[in-house]
């Protein structure tokens, strides 16, 4: 979760201070890998709690926030990632993944096709400028293309920021998970969207 040298140098250096321009949402292609992997390098730790380890955020970083794993979610057909673009960088993605949560949470979904909100992340200067909502709709509108009962995702037990915009957004207590970062195990709210009702106002 952490910036470290190899993520660092995968990418062009960005700006995460004052937005550039006005925001598209894309949907991602094999040539944005590289710097993704570096947006998420920059905004994985801005949601962790306080207590967590430096080393234990660079470790998942690493294991699954590298150019080589954005590469591989681009090319998985149950995958989807979108990005926020300026004419300059990119400053948020979400990562859209196919299924339920795993067997071991406690979480009761609606029937029908789940998909995953696994990451949602947009650069500090860039927050409060409406990206993130952007993002929000690009992956729920993917998620009803899909024809998907159900929109979920895990948060953090303490992102209470985090919390009230996925509320804001339409989205409910479903259940909660375990996330392992590093050698630490965190505690998830699972939170989900009933794509059957009426669109949330982002």
């Amino acid at each position: 979760m952490t910036e470290t040298a190899d993520t660092r140098t995968s990418a062009p250096r960005l700006s995460v201070s004052a937005p550039s321009g006005p925001t598209v949402i894309q949907r991602a292609t094999a040539l944005d890998a590289a710097e993704i992997a570096y947006v998420a390098a920059i905004t994985f730790p801005l949601a962790c709690p306080p207590h967590s380890h430096r080393e234990d955020m660079a470790a998942f970083i690493t294991s699954n926030l590298s150019p080589a794993h954005f590469g591989a979610y681009l090319s998985d057909p149950a995958c989807a990632v979108f990005v926020a673009r300026t004419e300059s960088e990119i400053t948020g993605y979400t990562l859209i993944k196919t299924g339920p949560p795993a067997a071991d949470a406690e979480c009761e979904l609606p029937p029908g096709l789940a998909l995953e909100l696994s990451k949602i992340y947009v650069l500090p200067g860039h927050h409060g400028t409406g990206t993130s909502a952007q993002l929000m709709g690009a992956a729920v509108q993917h998620a009803r293309n899909a024809r998907a009962s159900t929109l979920w995702l895990g948060v953090n037990s303490l992102n209470e920021r985090a919390q009230r915009f996925y509320r804001k957004c339409g989205f409910t207590y479903a259940g909660t998970r375990t996330f392992t970062v590093g050698s630490q195990t965190e505690h998830d709210f699972i939170f989900a969207l009933n794509l059957s009702s009426a669109a949330p106002d982002v």
